[in-house]
């Protein structure tokens, strides 16, 4: 079996929905099966058609529970006031958390060849472009929906080449870049620096 951290999700529908993206992240949807995930989260494959009833609705569950973990440990709605912590903070998900995304990406190629689950990833990219649009308004960033779908469009591009396998380093500096940018600087430190 390959290493799975359940990481305190227990054994219940929420340990299944993370065997679900460990499952994905690693082999893609054709290595996803009910005894692989059972396999992983350590229980009896009946349970996870019990908690599901068909691979879609594991597959859009998951989806949907992936993106609602990756912001929150994202921390998209109460962004950091500053570049390095920004900049830490986003690194530190991706460098921890790296299922999460490498499932979300599967998603989204899927999509391309499954229509039905478009409505899913579209509801994905809503929901983070929303919760960065909070995260800036909060810091006092304007530019509204689309300030933030710029800004996403770029973390979730930095996001995939990390995962790619892009030296960590340049996407360091991308981030602190496009912290620059959302507050007007480049060089901007922090929100005290910037006048208002």
């Amino acid at each position: 079996m390959e290493e799975f951290v359940s990481a305190g999700y227990g054994t219940g529908r929420e340990a299944l929905l993370a065997a679900t993206v460990h499952v994905v992240a690693r082999k893609g949807l054709r290595g996803l099966t009910y005894r692989a995930v059972a396999e992983i989260a350590g229980v009896n494959n009946s349970l996870v058609a019990h908690h599901f009833g068909n691979r879609d609705a594991l597959i859009e569950a998951a989806l949907e529970w992936s993106v609602s973990r990756s912001i929150g440990l994202s921390g998209l709605e109460n962004l950091p006031s500053d570049k390095e912590d920004f900049c830490r903070t986003l690194m530190a998900l991706i460098r921890e958390n790296p299922d999460l995304q490498t499932f979300q990406y599967e998603m989204i190629l899927e999509a391309r060849r499954r229509p039905e689950l478009a409505g899913a990833v579209r509801r994905l990219y809503e929901s983070y472009i929303s919760a960065l649009s909070v995260g800036l308004s909060r810091l006092g960033i304007k530019g509204g929906p689309g300030a933030a779908q710029a800004a996403f469009a770029a973390l979730d591009g930095l996001v995939l080449q990390l995962i790619a396998g892009v030296e960590e380093g340049g996407v360091e500096r991308a981030i602190r870049y496009l912290w620059g940018v959302l507050v007007g600087s480049d060089e901007a430190g922090s929100l005290s620096s910037l006048e208002v």
